[in-house]
This record gives structure tokens, C-alpha cells and sequence, in this order.
């Protein structure tokens, strides 16, 4: 089976190429990514744990799911595709905000996205894929910002940067 490939960008998100995925972040290339955070109507975001096998942030908690998108799929199907495979359910969603970070690894490997953030609301239970999440929890927002002060290594990398810049964007 060939490897996945990303979608090579530049800094304004206009497509420059294609690469393998993991080639993308052995070499740290720039490429399109997105984030989904699902809320339900006490305002909590759904958590996820990754699958203690993952290649790179194993047993970690992150947002609802994250990804790449394909050639030729929108944000917005790559994230509702994504969120089926991962939490095992579908729901409306819109896009926000986005950005570029950078976040190396202990492994070589380095994320440098360019990250749509994804959101959406859902009520029930999900149903995950063990492949991909070990667990997960619904957490209010501030009680995330606290627990990332307080246990900064339970949390993935990039997780830590991109709650970080949705959260003062939902504070404006």
C-alpha cells in the first residue's frame, strides 16, 4: 500500500505539492493539517487519548481529532472522514480559524502545519476506533488550561499550541 501523502503549502495555504507524510515531517516540510474540537451543550470539548501503538505521541491527550487532508478534499471532508474513522461518529461542522506551527519530536520527526481548526457539537458517547484511541473525556476549557499548567507531559505537542491560540481566539 502506497504511504499517504500531504499536501505540500505555502505560508497563505496555496498548494505547491505533494509528499509522502512521513517524509513531510522527517524533513519538517510545510504542508495543510487540520484539528477538530467537538463540543457538547455544557461546553465541553471531547478529549481524546492516542492509541498507546501510534508511531510518535503514544497515550498522549489531544483535541477530538486531528489529521491530513487529501488531494482534492475539502477541510471539511477531510475532518468529517477523519472524526468517523477515529471517534466512530459524524455531525455538522464549520471551519475557524487557522495557522502555522512548528513542533519537533523526540523521535526526529517534526509537525509544521499549516492547521485549519474544525469545530462542531455532539452530545452522546463515541464510539473509537482502538487503533487510533486508547480513551477519552469531556473537559471544560478551563479546567484543560489548568491541567496543561499542571501536567504539561500528558498532553501532545502540538495540542498544547493549537488550544492555546483557539482558546484566545474564542476569549476576543
Amino acid at each position: 500500500m502506497e504511504e499517504e501523502k500531504v499536501i505540500l503549502v505555502d505560508e497563505n495555504d496555496n498548494q505547491i505539492g505533494l509528499m509522502p507524510k512521513q517524509e513531510a515531517h522527517q524533513k519538517a516540510i510545510l504542508h495543510r493539517a487540520f484539528s477538530v474540537f467537538i463540543f457538547n451543550d455544557k461546553n465541553e470539548l471531547l478529549l481524546q487519548q492516542r492509541a498507546f501503538n501510534k508511531y510518535h505521541s503514544p497515550r498522549l491527550w489531544t483535541n477530538t481529532c486531528c489529521s491530513h487532508q487529501r488531494e482534492g478534499e475539502t477541510t471539511l471532508q477531510a475532518a468529517k472522514r477523519r472524526l468517523q474513522e477515529e471517534m466512530g461518529f459524524e455531525t455538522e461542522l464549520k471551519e475557524s480559524i487557522w495557522f502555522i506551527y512548528k513542533a519537533p519530536f523526540d523521535n526526529g520527526l517534526t509537525e509544521h502545519e499549516l492547521d485549519h481548526i474544525v469545530i462542531g457539537n455532539y452530545n452522546d458517547d463515541p464510539i473509537v476506533n482502538p487503533n487510533e484511541v486508547a480513551s477519552w473525556k469531556w473537559m471544560k476549557l478551563e479546567a484543560i488550561v489548568d491541567d496543561i499548567k499542571k501536567h504539561p507531559e500528558s498532553y501532545t505537542a502540538w495540542f498544547k499550541i493549537i488550544f492555546d491560540k483557539f482558546y484566545k481566539h474564542l476569549s476576543q
